[in-house]
């Protein structure tokens, strides 16, 4: 302890006092003693030097026991490109000083044999892998997994109990839409025929479920061990089944652990075992149509069952579908377990490397709490999917919709993983990856992009790992953007480099020079993903026939059904009527009013409306005249027109514009009757006067005599006076202004001054006054109530 101490407080006090030494003088002085002086120069080439080799000692001591890989620093500016590869070696000194601080101190004990240790010793972390490094159990299998297939998944099956159609017809191929080989679901027949119990219909008490503390699950991994969970499993009437898989060092996955449970026990099947096909015996169980399987988010599962083991599950149950039908907030197994049981589920155990064998005893809890409480779940659910059911409802069926939904799943076929190179469709492909990140690349950089992708499959599948664990996505992207010409480059680019890409470095250097020469006359990358939009949007465009109900046939596949293309010159079908408005116009008789018969309510009513008026004579009047735009009006001397007596009650609409002009008319005029016109002939429709026309005609006559009445007056006072009343009225606009009679005389005045100023002479002070002002004087708002609130 004294002499970690010592060494604390050497490495201290050179700290503070390199830190001194480098504050004293400021970064931004520098450059500028360093042209003053060139010894400081030489003194701080030197120094640079010197610490450069000690930190890149440093990263290679920090990078030996890992993965990351530190980065060159031939100079103190390389640093500021390289700072990213700094950033992730320092993090891991960090992160391995402070794990062994904590174990020097005592905060993290090793387990030891004595009893007083391990009362104190610390809970350890949830432990994802006790190994590192752990060998690939698929190599010891007897028959080690094959990545390269490109036809058909043939089952694995060598029998089929409880079957209906028999399995040598059931492997019959057939084409599917891409031409490709596939093989037919074995037991696609029996799930499409399968009738579930008459119990799914009837609610009942819900079986309580062993206590998970007192109790226990048994370990299959012999085949002893096995045909003893198949004799008890044969006698129950529902199983709850779940999965474990692994996929991070393998290239399509395995299936690396099988939980299955029934009302009173728990297994825990390992399914590494060299013998693992052997399980195929459990579809004496798993296709029995008397024992229904219950699963949670069964999609991934029934497809590893068929893939790993060559299990098929008939009389499906999937908890997640009836959560979905039952409108839950949640729908995961972790949600169900706090909702039904109140238990709290380990979720960060789900991604654990589930390879490790002896499992960690938490590990096997968490795979076992998975089925242990599922079948009671599943009656709970039962139940309640009865209650929101009508079973005189087929829409309203929410048991039926569940069963329906979990007999699609179970439906489903595995097929072999194929890359398409060219558009990179499939789970495999380029595609997904690019449409998910939104990237600008060059023709270089996709071609780039698309042989590293490719590149990172091949290799994959040969090493059989993860085209993860071989590189990650984004090291991807930043190899098709920076396009690295040599290791250096590349290393920089990857940041973490895994053991196989280390040894593949030349190749994939060679791969990237290639591919950059071959991307200058290549596709474009908007123009590749335009035309695979293009061939999607043709597929969702095809029309889609509504399915028919067939009795399933022994070679029926599972096919999309295509219907044939419409011919180009077949006449497009028209109703003879529209149904836009429903119900509103249809009728046993429909009556067709004409124009003429239509009943317009308006303020002013309009003359009978006929079909002539708005008849369509492509611009030519009746009469044979062109027809305008606007009518033309013509203008009537004062002399000319006619007098008050003689001028109409009425209001005149011309046909041709619409438009109206309204005549004057007497009070005198309102009793006499108005003359009916023809509108066709006259080329005007006179309108019936009505109360409301007769109320301002009146008003009018009125005012007018008025008028009348006091131009008389002032008449009789002008000759009264013995004026002319004719003479010419008074000029205001040329009068001379009364108010501003004084205007015209301050207007000489400042022209007078002007002039005299221009006789004193030069005034070399004039253009002082051009200036512009300066700001005023800053006003401090004093102490006390707002300006805002002043009044």
């Amino acid at each position: 302890m004294d002499s970690f101490k010592e060494l604390q407080d050497t490495i201290s006090a050179a700290l503070v006092s390199t830190t001194r030494s480098a504050t004293r003088i400021s970064g931004a002085d520098i450059p500028f003693q360093r042209s003053l002086n060139p010894q400081i120069a030489t003194a701080l080439d030197s120094q640079n030097a010197r610490l450069l080799q000690l930190a890149e000692r440093l990263f290679e001591n920090a990078t030996a026991s890992s993965d990351a890989v530190g980065p060159k620093l031939p100079d103190a500016e390389s640093i500021d490109g390289n700072w990213r590869g700094v950033v992730d070696v320092i993090d891991s000194l960090l992160e391995k000083a402070d794990t062994s601080l904590d174990e020097y101190t005592g905060v993290i004990k090793r387990l030891s044999p004595g009893a007083d240790q391990a009362a104190i010793a610390v809970k350890p972390r949830p432990n994802l892998a006790t190994q590192k490094h752990i060998p690939k159990p698929q190599l010891s299998f007897e028959h080690v997994p094959k990545n390269k297939e490109t036809g058909g998944f043939r089952p694995l099956m060598s029998s089929k109990p409880h079957a209906k159609i028999p399995l040598e017809v059931c492997l019959k191929t057939f084409k599917d839409s891409n031409g490709r080989e596939q093989y037919s679901h074995p037991y696609q027949t029996e799930v499409e025929s399968y009738e579930y119990p008459a119990s799914m219909y009837e609610k009942t008490e819900p079986h309580p479920y062993p206590p998970f503390e007192s109790t226990s699950a048994a370990f299959v991994d012999t085949p002893e061990s096995l045909a003893m969970m198949l004799a008890e499993l044969k006698t129950a009437r529902e199983i709850a089944i779940d999965l474990e898989h692994h996929d991070n060092r393998s290239y399509i996955g395995i299936v690396s652990l099988m939980q299955i449970s029934t009302r009173d026990k728990d297994w825990i099947v390992d399914t590494l075992k060299p013998w693992r096909r052997r399980l195929e015996c459990l579809n004496e169980v798993f296709a029995d149509p008397n024992i229904v399987k219950v699963l949670h988010g069964s999609y991934m599962d029934i497809v590893w069952l068929q893939r790993d083991l060559g299990l098929y599950i008939v009389g499906l149950f999937d908890t997640y579908h009836a959560a979905r039908t039952l409108g839950y907030p949640g729908a995961s197994l972790a949600f169900l377990l706090d909702k039904f049981v109140n238990f709290k589920a380990q979720k960060q155990y789900q991604l654990a490397d589930w390879r490790t064998r002896p499992l960690s005893k938490e590990l096997f809890e968490y795979a076992r709490a998975d089925t242990h409480f599922l079948l009671y779940i599943f009656d709970n659910m039962r139940n309640e999917l009865i209650e929101k059911s009508d079973f005189r409802d087929p829409e309203r069926n929410k048991v039926l919709d569940v069963l329906n939904k979990s007999k699609e799943t179970a439906l489903q076929r595995y097929e072999h993983p194929v890359y398409d190179t060219e558009l990179g469709l499939g789970p495999m492909g380029w595609y997904r990856l690019i449409s998910r990140t939104p990237v600008q690349f060059t023709p270089e950089q996709f071609a780039v992009f698309r042989a590293v992708h490719k590149w990172r499959d091949d290799v994959a599948r040969q090493e059989d790992e993860s085209p993860l664990f071989i590189m990650p996505n984004h090291a991807v992207f930043s190899i098709a953007r920076l396009i690295p010409s040599d290791k250096a480059a590349l290393f920089n680019a990857v940041q973490h480099v895994s053991h196989i890409l280390r040894v593949r470095a030349d190749e994939l250097v060679t791969l990237i020079a290639e591919a950059k020469g071959e991307g200058v006359n290549g596709p474009d990358l908007y123009v590749t993903l335009q035309r695979i939009a293009d061939l999607r949007k043709e597929e969702r465009a095809q029309p889609e026939t509504v399915p028919v109900q067939v009795t399933p046939t022994p070679l029926a596949p599972i096919v999309r059904q295509v219907p044939l293309p419409v011919a180009l010159d077949s006449p497009a079908l028209r109703a003879s009527r529209s149904s836009f408005w429903g119900k509103l116009w249809s009728g046993a008789v429909e009556q067709r009013r004409s124009l003429s018969n239509l009943s317009i309510n308006l303020a002013v009513p309009l003359p009978p409306l006929t079909a002539e008026i708005f008849a369509d004579t492509n611009g030519v009047a009746e009469g044979g005249t062109p027809m305008t735009e606007k009518p033309e009006h013509t203008f009537v001397p004062k002399e000319e027109r006619p007098a008050e007596d003689e001028r109409t009650d009425i209001f005149v609409v011309k046909q041709l514009g619409g438009r109206k002009r309204k005549r004057a008319e007497t009070a005198e005029d309102l009793t006499e009757s108005t003359p009916q016109l023809d509108p066709m002939q006259e080329d005007e429709i006179m309108l019936e006067e009505t109360p409301v026309a007769a109320w301002r005609t009146e008003k009018e006559a009125k005012k007018a005599a008025r008028k009348a009445k006091k131009e008389r007056k002032t008449q009789e006072a002008a000759a009264s006076e013995g004026l002319n009343y004719d003479d010419e009225p008074f000029d205001y606009a040329n009068a001379p202004s009364v108010l501003h009679a004084r205007d015209a005389e301050k207007k000489q005045t400042k022209k007078d001054k002007k002039e005299k100023k221009k006789d004193q002479g030069f005034n070399p002070y004039s253009k002082l006054t051009d200036a512009p002002k300066g700001l005023p004087r800053a006003q401090k708002e004093s102490a006390g109530r707002s300006k805002t609130f002043t009044s």
